[in-house]
């Protein structure tokens, strides 16, 4: 895809959701690194469901140690890996109280040493917590930025490098959003919903699904 064509892209895309949201709900940045902890190889929505009760009672490091790893079992036991994951979030909020003050911290070597937390997870908080213009790769944003031509990759860092490269400036803050968004509900994995599509004259993929 073009530079002007990618500038034209997120124009459009800004115009129609001037302020993205994660659709993960939280309370704070500790909340928020729990949560999409707790994400991954599962949906945002199931995700939500159980921790709507949990993000009641437990806003920080040391609520969430006290709580233990079996109470917490116990509100996300609907979520996939919920024993991997509760014994994971229970020992990044042992660090987080014993290396940081019960604080999440802003910076990328820190997050990644914690259990659980890779790449992806620490540019999501970075970016929805700290505003930093990071690029979170999901699968969404994996499969769009290939099938748009945007910063075709063979891997994850691949595409992070050239979205990175590629995003214009003024849209680096909300694009991962803004891509993941899209390829949530519209640029879809089996059927692309093209006919609906705000830049599929922009497209550059081979086949388009249109009715």
């Amino acid at each position: 895809m073009k530079p002007a064509a990618i500038n034209d892209m997120f124009r459009r895309l800004q115009a129609a959701n001037p302020e993205p949201k994660s659709e993960l709900e939280y309370v704070n940045p500790y909340t928020l690194l729990v949560a999409v902890v707790l994400s991954a190889q599962a949906t945002d929505a199931g995700v939500n469901k159980a921790t709507r009760a949990l993000f009641e009672r437990v806003t920080t490091p040391q609520q969430m140690v006290e709580l233990g790893e079996e109470g917490l079992r116990e509100h996300i036991k609907t979520i996939g890996l919920f024993n991997t994951k509760a014994k994971n979030v229970i020992k990044l909020s042992e660090i987080l109280v014993r290396e940081h003050g019960g604080e999440v911290p802003r910076d990328r070597e820190a997050l990644e040493k914690l259990p659980g937390v890779g790449r992806k997870t620490a540019n999501v908080v970075l970016n929805v917590a700290f505003g930093e213009e990071t690029m979170a790769v999901d699968t969404h944003i994996f499969r769009v930025a290939n099938r748009l031509g945007l910063a075709p990759g063979k891997t994850p860092e691949q595409v992070e490098a050239g979205l990175l490269k590629a995003v214009p400036k003024p849209f680096l803050r909300h694009a991962h959003h803004w891509l993941i968004l899209h390829g949530r509900y519209v640029c879809k994995a089996r059927k692309p919903d093209c006919d609906r599509c705000p830049i599929a004259d922009l497209c550059t993929a081979a086949e388009k699904w249109v009715a």
